[in-house]
């Protein structure tokens, strides 16, 4: 405790004697000891342990990064983040194979933080660091978080670039005939699905917690997309990056309405129509193709990870203690 403090307490309770406030102190003092030692092992997946403070300090992150996520009841914070860090964990536990530590260049990190976090207006490391202490989270935390899901994602890429189908001539094609553009702004959920689970159950679920509760917080519980630490949004997306059944479904419904579960390789995908715009201008072809080859290939490669992510949890033993 800091001078700072006894002085203030002291101001506060003047006309309470002395013996009352060392008491009460010391009260304070035993109180914040128990709160310290009380950092309980609540996980183990494989080897890497998950505690009560790693569940807070994750449930303090997805607070910031996700407006959706603080208006959660308590119970449901809890149990989005302890699935939050056991994907994590998982990732950690397959990428030691290649890189014990984690780590990734600063240059690297700078340009990952200002992509992933530009719609909290952070534009560079030192607005990253500044936002992060201002919120009273350890900047080295989120920098983990952001090396893990770094490092899997060029895994991922490194595994299954070489898997990807995309038919360039066919997209400009398409662009050059275009005056017009046509973007959504869209929000996404991804459910993978076990031989064992009921569909329909699971499906229905999925659908009263959206009405009774909000799309995002439904993307936040069930979604195993990256993006459902934000709530499923992906911003927006261009029509001629979406492949035609997605455009078909898209096209059955208006602003704030959802799909149907759309099949996609591992599971299903629910996508919802937040806005819809149109720009008319003159359009860069090469920019245009470059701009819809980037998010196909994103597209497919996030299907790879979801999909590598669930083979490989099978031989992962995830133990609740």
């Amino acid at each position: 405790m800091s001078i700072m403090q006894m002085i203030s307490w002291k101001a506060i309770f003047g006309k309470i004697n002395n013996s009352i406030l060392f008491i009460f102190v010391i009260l304070f003092f035993l109180f914040s000891e128990t709160i310290a030692k009380d950092n309980k092992i609540l996980l183990k997946v494989n080897n890497e342990i998950i505690t009560s403070i790693d569940i807070l300090k994750e449930i303090e992150y997805l607070s910031i990064i996700n407006d959706q996520f603080k208006k959660t009841e308590k119970k449901l914070q809890i149990k989005i983040a302890k699935n939050s860090l056991i994907k994590e964990k998982i990732k950690v536990i397959e990428l030691q194979k290649y890189n014990q530590s984690l780590k990734i260049n600063e240059k690297l990190l700078e340009e990952v933080v200002i992509r992933y976090f530009s719609d909290l207006n952070i534009n560079s490391l030192s607005e990253f660091e500044l936002f992060f202490k201002n919120n009273k989270i350890e900047t080295s935390f989120v920098k983990k978080k952001v090396s893990i899901e770094t490092l899997w994602n060029q895994l991922i890429y490194n595994k299954f670039q070489k898997n990807v189908k995309i038919n360039q001539d066919e997209i400009k094609n398409i662009i050059s005939s275009k005056k017009v553009l046509k973007e959504y702004l869209l929000s996404e959920l991804v459910m993978s699905v076990d031989k064992n689970d009921d569909l329909i159950k699971k499906i229905e679920l999925v659908k009263n917690t959206i009405s009774e509760k909000s799309f995002s917080e439904a993307a936040l519980i069930y979604s195993n997309s990256v993006s459902a630490k934000k709530g499923g949004k992906l911003g927006w997306i261009k029509e001629d990056a979406l492949n035609d059944k997605i455009k078909r479904e898209l096209n059955l419904i208006s602003i704030n309405k959802y799909t149907n579960p759309i099949v996609i390789p591992g599971g299903l995908l629910i996508l919802k129509i937040d806005d819809v715009r149109e720009i008319d201008k003159k359009i860069n072809i090469e920019n245009e193709i470059k701009i819809i080859i980037d998010k196909k290939t994103n597209d497919q490669l996030n299907r790879f990870s979801t999909l590598y992510l669930n083979k490989i949890k099978k031989n992962i033993f995830i133990n609740e203690i």
